[in-house]
């Protein structure tokens, strides 16, 4: 398993991007030096000039790898959810009951992100915030239908894809699989931003996650 994640690349559409980050050091620097800022002072205040300022380098070196910061935010999202459905397939292959199997992906999806020692550029605990805090902006866009047709949200269809058959191994006469897997990816999202920022109107404190929640709203759901 060691071996297998130290190869591990993370394919995001490559429609987002006009050149790959991950090819060179400096869209490594963009991305990991992207992630700290954004979650300094928020996406709406980030800019590439103050991107730029922070990786000392010019506002046009960046424009070499994404056309705006509507992209650079599409493709930390891709990136994210390739990253989730990763650890989806790693952690579900090897288990046959269906039910054990859908309450593992739930897991994986409502938990708190996990570091690693994979794309040390990459901090995945920022990221996390990131896309609890911004990631809506990405497709809550007048362009959300064209960027749909081209493709930027496969990776996250795919999610809730793959957790819609997995409700379906456990009940396949349940008629809203898709619906009740959605829910569950954007509901624990919004589970997590409401502990960190309306704690009063939910049961998850600081230390917590929704995972039994979800679980046994499923569990009670498709019975």
């Amino acid at each position: 398993m060691k071996n297998l994640l130290s190869v591990l690349k993370i394919s995001v559409p490559d429609k987002i991007f006009i050149k790959d980050p991950e090819t060179s050091v400096l869209g490594k620097k963009i991305i990991e030096h992207g992630i700290l800022l954004i979650d300094e002072i928020g996406f709406k205040a980030f800019t590439f000039k103050k991107l730029g300022a922070k990786i000392s380098s010019n506002e046009s070196s960046i424009y070499r790898y994404f056309e705006s910061k509507h992209k650079l935010l599409l493709y930390l999202s891709s990136w994210y959810w390739a990253w989730i459905e990763y650890q989806l397939v790693i952690e579900t292959f090897s288990i046959s009951n269906s039910d054990e199997k859908l309450e593992k992906a739930i897991d994986v999806v409502t938990r708190t992100a996990k570091e690693d020692d994979n794309f040390s550029h990459i901090n995945k605990s920022l990221l996390y915030k990131i896309i609890i805090n911004e990631s809506s902006k990405s497709f809550l866009t007048k362009e959300v239908d064209s960027d749909n047709k081209e493709g930027y949200f496969e990776v996250y269809k795919r999610v809730i894809t793959r957790i819609s058959n997995m409700i379906l191994e456990v009940n396949k006469k349940y008629p809203f699989a898709l619906s009740l897997a959605s829910t569950i990816v954007v509901g624990s999202l919004h589970q997590h931003y409401l502990k960190d920022h309306f704690p009063v109107i939910t049961n998850y404190k600081t230390a917590e996650t929704p995972t039994h929640f979800f679980i046994h709203l499923v569990k009670a759901t498709i019975k």
